[in-house]
């Protein structure tokens, strides 16, 4: 039977939506994807934190209401599946599952509930989709991942699209209050002597430690809101590690409850926030990293990226999830691929030196450029910048999002507005991406003066440095596009570069 197309239309048809469900040992997660494809988008997420690996470490069983709370919660899940129109159900369970006694009892119970097999990880195989999914997030990834659930911790070194074999240890936040009692003190020396000496963390020395998991993640967001940081996404945040130090030792020695902006956190995290600071922090003292780069992908996309095409895995995150954003909301999608195009022509000419990363995000900044168009014209910039450095994208640090968002907004505002931008975006970005901003801003601001935004026009013009001018070449059928305005948004680009202006006919 002929699938039917999504009846919405700010929605892609990348076949019928993909489910994942996570059986962890603190929450169980249900996730739904638009489809499978290198760069997926979520249609619907939520969690329910039952708390299932509580008791494991102590008892060796899985709570009875914990186990309660499980089963309530994946009976919604099926329902909501059902209503969403999913056709595959992914489910996994990792270490509470895996270790209670009752573990295999209860995931039976599931099965029957989800109607679907739920695949036990070993801690290998967890440890392997982690990194998978960390490895379609990060654009030439290169250090250690480390995911701490409720009920384990799983590390595994990664460089670029390779990751090797990886471990896992019973120090998530249930299991270390659960082995202690509750005892910090207790806590400390177990983690001390579990972690102590591991060749992984010695290999992860001025690397990147990849912090994967909720608590983690809880833990980055109370560090954003103490600090005030201006981008409030959690993929790609990054801090120095001697930093990242110093306030892991904050949150393991202090009660957390007395900390500012504990209230970002969520109720139910905040008496794990200790255990997984001081987890953290022993990973630093040990592994002596660079940075901690936080990381919201990780098994569930793990599981994803690992079922792609080869040829699918290769392609960039970024540049699709804008080419995505680029079919759904530009006048032409055509348009934006070639300004792709154009700009390159005009960059190798320009006498602009500019490395593989800086084309890149050019590239995704091209395909970004009139998604604001619906907007008022007074804030299409604005709502651009908003979509840009909020999105949902993988494959990009922060700074790199700060400079797409900014050349967009340059691309509409001009270049005379940069004061309406906050002061710690702008701090975000380096002096030099900052002027590549101006100038992509500029270049994409004629572009679409000539073109109107309409496919076939770019490629039939050159924009290009020539004998020390900027020359814009329109043939004579285009003539009559020549005008004041285009030949002043010339004129704008040109100053940023140092050149004289000219536009050519025939």
């Amino acid at each position: 039977m002929k699938r039917a197309k999504p009846d919405a239309q700010g929605r892609l048809d990348h076949g019928p939506p993909v489910a994942v469900i996570d059986v962890g040992s603190n929450s169980v997660r249900l996730v739904v994807y638009e489809g499978l494809t290198r760069s997926p988008t979520e249609l619907f997420n939520e969690k329910a934190l039952c708390g299932l690996g509580r008791e494991v470490q102590s008892t060796g069983l899985l709570a009875a209401d914990a186990v309660e709370h499980a089963l309530s919660t994946l009976k919604r899940y099926r329902a909501l599946c059902e209503r969403m129109g999913v056709t595959e159900t992914l489910a996994v369970a990792t270490a509470a599952c895996r270790d209670a006694k009752n573990g295999r009892a209860f995931i039976r119970s599931a099965e029957r509930t989800l109607k679907t097999q739920i695949d036990i990880l070993s801690g290998a195989r967890e440890a392997e989709l982690t990194a998978l999914g960390v490895i379609s997030g990060v654009h030439r990834g290169d250090g250690i991942v480390g995911d701490l659930g409720g009920g384990s911790l799983e590390l595994v070194d990664i460089r670029g699209t390779r990751a090797r074999n990886g471990l896992t240890r019973p120090l998530g936040g249930l299991a270390l209050a659960d082995i202690s009692s509750k005892s910090l003190k207790k806590a400390e020396k177990f983690v001390k002597k579990t972690l102590g000496g591991l060749p992984m963390l010695k290999a992860c020395e001025n690397r990147t430690f990849y912090a994967v998991g909720g608590t983690w993640r809880s833990l980055a967001r109370l560090h954003m809101w103490q600090t005030g940081y201006p981008l409030h996404v959690m993929h790609g945040y990054a801090i120095a590690a001697d930093e990242a130090l110093e306030f892991a030792r904050l949150v393991h020695r202090v009660d957390v409850e007395t900390l500012s902006n504990i209230e970002v956190v969520n109720n139910a995290r905040r008496p794990l926030l200790p255990y997984a600071a001081l987890v953290l922090e022993y990973i630093l003292r040990i592994g002596k990293p660079r940075q901690v780069m936080f990381s919201a992908l990780g098994v569930r996309e793990g599981l994803l990226y690992s079922m792609l095409r080869r040829k699918d895995q290769e392609k960039d995150a970024l540049i699709e999830a804008a080419r995505h954003l680029n079919q759904l909301r530009s006048r032409s999608p055509r348009h934006g691929e070639e300004l792709i195009a154009w700009t390159d022509r005009f960059m190798v000419s320009s006498g602009l030196d500019e490395t593989g990363e800086e084309r890149r995000l050019r590239h995704a900044a091209c395909l970004l450029g009139d998604i604001g168009w619906r907007a008022h014209p007074d804030y299409r910039g604005e709502q651009s910048l908003n979509i840009i450095a909020h999105g949902g994208f993988s494959g990009i640090d922060h700074p790199g999002r700060a400079y797409l968002a900014l050349a967009v907004f340059f691309r509409h505002v001009g270049l005379v507005m940069d004061d309406e931008l906050s002061p710690r975006l702008r701090e975000l970005v380096s002096t030099r991406m900052l002027d590549r901003a101006r100038v992509l801003g500029a270049a994409m601001r004629l572009a679409y003066v000539v073109s109107a935004a309409m496919p076939g026009v770019l490629p039939q013009t050159k924009l290009a440095v020539e004998r020390h001018r900027l020359a814009l070449h329109l043939p004579n059928s285009y003539a009559t596009l020549a005008g004041e305005r285009v030949l002043n948004r010339l004129r704008s680009l040109a100053r940023l570069i140092g050149r004289e202006p000219v536009m050519l006919m025939g």
